[in-house]
């Protein structure tokens, strides 16, 4: 696989509409492993993705190969996510208005290491130069190492995202719940934020 045969472009107006459904079926399939282990609903992904739709300040990306979606990355303004990813931005005295938080980016396994990590980085960081915004902001679950579920060849993304200039952000920690595979109610997860300012 090279990666001039994969389509990257921004997604607005009926190109966008057209993708929400495969958006939605690549978070469930990608966000159903480690670290995240996300037991998915094409309901709820159809919700959580209309504010991609609905919000003109938001990105959405798709990769696509052979007219076939395999990738996507979205954000959106810091200020219109869910409050639980603002609020410790607050706290620290940090302003949300002056961020745009980079929401997901999701790809099928056999696209992955081919560089399109970096294009999604790329489209998103001059999407927030493009509204007047100074950091690019997004955060990663915390698991425990000795998780029960924990693949032995789980690796992060810690080595690339250090290569693009991002940070942890110390104590700078989101909380929010979802639910876990094989578990019958959602809990909450700890998720640490890196930030970049551009």
């Amino acid at each position: 696989m090279n990666i001039d045969e994969i389509e990257v472009r921004v997604l607005k107006g009926s190109d966008l509409e057209a993708a929400l459904d495969g958006v939605a079926q690549l978070r469930i399939t990608v966000f159903r492993d480690w670290p995240y282990l996300y037991d998915g609903s094409l309901d709820y992904e159809r919700e959580y993705l209309s504010t991609y739709r609905d919000n003109p300040g938001a990105l959405l990306v798709g990769a696509f190969h052979d007219g076939q979606l395999i990738g996507a990355s979205t954000s959106t303004p810091m200020e219109d996510h869910a409050a639980e990813f603002s609020a410790p931005f607050r706290d620290l005295g940090l302003q949300p208005d002056n961020i745009l938080y980079g929401a997901e980016s999701v790809l099928l396994r056999p696209y992955r290491g081919l560089g399109l990590g970096h294009r999604f980085i790329d489209l998103r960081e001059a999407h927030a130069r493009d509204l007047g915004r100074s950091h690019v902001a997004f955060c990663s679950v915390i698991r425990p190492d000795d998780h029960p579920a924990r693949p032995a060849e789980a690796r992060t993304n810690d080595a690339f995202w250090l290569g693009r200039g991002y940070e942890t952000l110390p104590g700078v920690v989101a909380r929010f719940s979802w639910k876990d595979l094989g578990d019958s109610v959602e809990t909450e997860k700890p998720l640490q934020f890196w930030m970049r300012k551009l």
